[in-house]
Formats: structure tokens, C-alpha cells, sequence
């Protein structure tokens, strides 16, 4: 297994295998988003209880308004796809992430300029399954309530502009 590198800032470089695929249903998506300035919401993708709640959070926010879900795969891995042009030059992006690491936002900060990433920690929000990491360790009913709840406080934080960027601390 090769190891990470790491520069003077610890910062973590990974390489990536370019390829010269896109996906058609994304760079529809995305040129529709582009067209219609969209803002992305992104979100964990992490395999536990905290990655699914924040999810679909996301998956929720992005029915609302102008918001659309965003693909950090396409971001991350397909440089020149429609999708990521969209994300890159987006006014604002949301970020959702599971907990406190905020493993997406950390990854965000470093290709979105600060002032346009808005960074939600949905754990610092319910405080809840600390000690459960199967996503089925919570009943799917609760597992939504808890996410709608998350989706309502991120779209209410950004209607009454109390959002605290990449460079804050835990959102409360």
C-alpha cells in the first residue's frame, strides 16, 4: 500500500488516475445547473449512521429552492465535467458534513474559495448515535426525522444568513 504524501503544511496529496470519461446524465445535469445557478449541496459519503443522516439531509435540501444535489465523485475525479465546472464556479456550496472530522469540507476548502463554501456539521446539530456506527443500528424512521430536522436547520441558517464557513468552528 503506498503512503500518502504530505507538504510542509500537512496538507495530504493524493493521486488520482485521470480519465477522459464523463458521465452523460451529469454533464446534462450539470450544464442545466451552470444555466440555471444552481447552488450544489454536497455531503459525506462516509459508511456510517453519521454519513447516511447527512445525506440525506442533503438529499432534502436539495429539493428546496434553487438548491440541486452535487456529485463529488464528478468533482473530485473528472476535473473537466460539466458537474464540476458547475460546483467550481458556483456562487455557494453547501457542505453537509456527518460530524465533527469534516472529512468533504476539509477536502472543499482547498478548491472552493472560502467566502462561497458554507460548511454544516449535522452531528453538532442532533448529538445523537455517538456510540453507533451500522447504519441499521437506527431505525429508518428515525434515521429520516433526524434528517429532515438537519435539512430544516441548514436551509434556516442560510435564510437568516447564520451560516459559518470552512474556517469556523463546529456549527450551532
Amino acid at each position: 500500500m503506498k503512503e500518502c504524501e504530505k507538504d510542509s503544511k500537512e496538507n495530504i496529496t493524493l493521486s488520482i488516475s485521470m480519465t477522459n470519461g464523463k458521465c452523460a446524465v451529469g454533464e446534462n445535469v450539470g450544464e442545466e445547473c451552470l444555466k440555471n445557478n444552481n447552488v450544489p449541496v454536497l455531503s459525506c459519503e462516509g459508511a456510517c449512521i453519521r454519513g447516511e443522516i447527512a445525506r440525506l439531509a442533503a438529499n432534502y435540501v436539495s429539493k428546496h429552492k434553487n438548491f440541486k444535489r452535487g456529485c463529488h465523485g464528478e468533482l473530485f475525479t473528472v476535473p473537466n465535467s460539466k458537474i464540476a465546472q458547475w460546483i467550481l464556479n458556483a456562487e455557494k456550496v453547501v457542505c453537509i458534513d456527518g460530524c465533527f472530522l469534516k472529512c468533504h469540507s476539509r477536502i472543499l476548502e482547498n478548491m472552493i474559495e472560502p467566502s462561497k463554501l458554507f460548511v454544516f456539521d449535522a452531528l453538532s446539530h442532533y448529538n445523537k448515535y455517538n456510540n453507533i456506527f451500522d447504519i441499521d443500528g437506527v431505525p429508518e424512521v428515525e434515521r429520516k426525522e433526524v434528517a429532515e430536522n438537519v435539512a430544516q436547520w441548514v436551509l434556516k441558517s442560510i435564510e437568516e444568513n447564520k451560516i459559518l464557513t470552512n474556517n469556523s468552528s463546529c456549527c450551532k
